[in-house]
């Protein structure tokens, strides 16, 4: 059975895919420099320092970020830093048992500077998410290159000083009596393990690049008691997991990282139950064996069909049989918003993929294969635009489809400004459908790009637009109503992040504020600006904070409580709610945050329905 839904996969058809190939390349050249490095990481108890290398990354992250320039540069100038500054500190007298420690004060560092940047100078956006958990995408040419240059010093450096990080590992104190007085070996080992750990970002993250450095040859340990053997044992098992993995992460829709993960601790955790229970030899067939038999198990579950519904699609939604003389055609939307358009205008004759899902954020989604194997289908891509789903340009070019991605928000007659910073800032606020007058000429382009690319059908689109547009005035006109019925010095907005610029601008709302004052979520809000938000709220004479349903409602209870004013009505900002929720559909959506509003705008005293959605 697949593992994605409507979907039948031969067992190598992942591999067929040139981004997986690309993350194959990438694994299998990483497999030599980590199958050698990984032995001497477990021999001198650096696990430790492995995986804090990686993680001590996150500033370099966010600084290339912020700053526009290649991401491993960033992180691999900070693998260097923490490379030297614990070797150093390391050669200092009585330091040599401490190397815990001072990887630790060196990670603490590291991140409490990565924050920083993050939040205050920065703003940092999806792409540093990625590079913290991996993406089968971001593998590139350069990336297979650093891969390659990093496993060529791996196995140089093990050449030429492994018997000096021999001596220096278990016998400190007389290692200068036998020649090795210099810090350099030590400093060199520390800091390959770093540039591996830099070369591994793009396919594990930083938060999991131990996945490939430690696990494998802490499992091989446990069956091999030859250095040779078991460096050679190690690079084969490393090949292995990463190869396993990455088809487990296509078939699952999941990070790769978090997939060769789970196969590397699963293996340790088999190998280290046989180790136990028969002798070394044995172990090591045994563990062999059912790391083969794993591997078939999970190619065989990539077999065959799923037994879905027919007509089912990856975004959740079942199509019927389109009308009469019309066949349905392919559409992949990215947002919840424009999925929900695009049904009410397609209808049966359009087969909808959904990217994003209800709840989720696009301000920070990172596109997985799935996405990428559906678009590969589509005949038509609808984007939001305005740098909200900017990551569907690396999707639709993976894919290699030569569909038409129509961006919505190129002919919107209501703009607003966008952000000011940052290096994905919008010339517009992205969140333009919060004006219904925005929602009609989407609808319209929706119509009219569906009718281009399925001519058997444009009565149909024709007709369920024109009905749908009459909804979308009866909506405008009702919350215009609602709001009116609201004294206008009560009429003030403060949400979790500044999303309803176009529904203050449309129905006359003063916006006093956002929790996090970016039209981002991946903005972080600093005490400074806590602060100077709480008073303008009690100086404002707030009555309401609105929390978003898609984003953690603790930080505005918080100044809800601290202000006294009420956070109990919850508005729908970036996305939808799920199924049976009050903002399961666009119409719906609006609707209920106009109810929240006028709620919370006169304590509970008026309330907002709309007749005729």
């Amino acid at each position: 059975m697949s593992l994605i839904p409507g979907r039948v996969f031969s067992v190598l058809e992942p591999f067929s895919f040139p981004f997986v190939q690309r993350g194959l390349v990438q694994v299998l050249v990483l497999a030599i420099g980590a199958g050698v490095i990984g032995t001497w990481i477990v021999l001198r108890g650096l696990a430790f320092f492995a995986h804090a290398v990686g993680t001590a990354a996150f500033p370099g992250l966010v600084l290339a970020d912020g700053l526009g320039f290649a991401a491993t540069l960033g992180a691999g100038a900070t693998g260097a830093v923490v490379a030297v500054a614990v070797g150093v500190l390391a050669r200092r007298p009585g330091a040599r048992e401490r190397y815990d420690s001072l990887t630790a004060l060196v990670l603490v560092g590291a991140l409490a500077l990565g924050v920083i940047l993050a939040s205050d100078v920065f703003r940092s956006g999806s792409d540093v998410e990625s590079l913290l958990f991996g993406s089968l995408l971001l593998v590139g040419d350069r990336e297979i290159a650093l891969a390659g240059v990093a496993s060529a010093v791996a196995v140089g450096l093990g050449a030429m000083l492994e018997q000096r990080w021999l001596v220096t590992g278990f016998d400190p104190e007389t290692a200068p009596a036998l020649g090795v007085r210099s810090a350099v070996p030590d400093v060199a080992l520390l800091g390959v393990i770093a540039l591996l750990s830099v070369a591994a970002l793009a396919t594990l993250g930083a938060l999991l690049s131990i996945a490939l450095l430690v696990v494998p040859a802490a499992t091989t340990r446990l069956v091999c008691s030859r250095l040779r053997r078991w460096q050679l044992a190690t690079v084969a098992l490393v090949a292995l997991e990463g190869t396993a993995g990455l088809w487990l992460a296509f078939q699952t829709n999941t990070p790769p990282g978090a997939a060769i993960a789970v196969l590397a601790g699963a293996t340790f955790a088999v190998a280290a139950a046989a180790r136990a229970l028969v002798s070394a030899a044995r172990a090591r067939r045994l563990t062999l064996a059912v790391a083969a038999v794993a591997v078939l198990a999970l190619v065989g579950a990539g077999c065959g069909d799923d037994g879905g519904p027919a007509g089912s699609t990856a975004g959740g939604q079942s199509t019927a049989r389109p009308e009469a003389g019309a066949e349905a055609i392919s559409v992949v939307a990215t947002t919840t918003i424009l999925g929900d358009l695009v049904r009410q205008v397609g209808g049966d004759a359009a087969e909808v993929t959904q990217i994003l899902q209800p709840n989720a954020d696009a301000h920070d989604y990172e596109p997985r294969p799935r996405d990428v194997t559906e678009t590969a289908e589509a005949k038509l891509v609808f984007r939001s635009g305005d740098n909200l789903d900017q990551w569907i340009g690396e999707v639709v070019e993976q894919s290699g489809t030569d569909a038409e991605v129509v961006d919505v928000s190129e002919k919107l007659p209501i703009r607003l400004p966008g952000e000011t910073q940052g290096a994905e800032a919008s010339e517009f606020d992205p969140h333009w459908w919060h004006d219904p007058r925005n929602a009609e000429t989407v609808v319209k382009e929706i119509r009219d790009a569906l009718g281009q690319a399925n001519p058997s059908a444009k009565a149909g689109y024709d007709a369920r637009a024109t009905a749908y547009l009459a909804k979308l005035e009866t909506l405008d006109g009702g919350i215009a109503g609602c709001l009116a019925e609201v004294p206008a010095a009560q009429r003030k907005l403060v949400t979790d992040h500044d999303a309803f610029g176009y529904f203050a601008g449309r129905y006359d709302i003063t916006v006093v504020g956002a929790v996090i004052p970016s039209q981002t979520t991946q903005a972080q809000a600093s005490a400074g600006d806590i602060a100077k938000l709480a008073r303008v709220i009690e100086a404002e004479g707030v009555r309401a904070v609105f929390p978003e349903s898609s984003a953690n409602s603790k930080l505005a209870a918080a100044i809800a409580r601290q202000t006294g004013a009420g956070a109990e009505y919850e508005l729908y900002g970036d996305t939808l709610g799920p199924s049976g929720s009050p903002g399961a559909t666009y119409l719906a959506m609006e609707q209920a945050n106009a109810d929240a509003m006028v709620k919370g705008f006169t304590g509970g005293k008026r309330s907002c329905t709309i007749p005729g959605l």
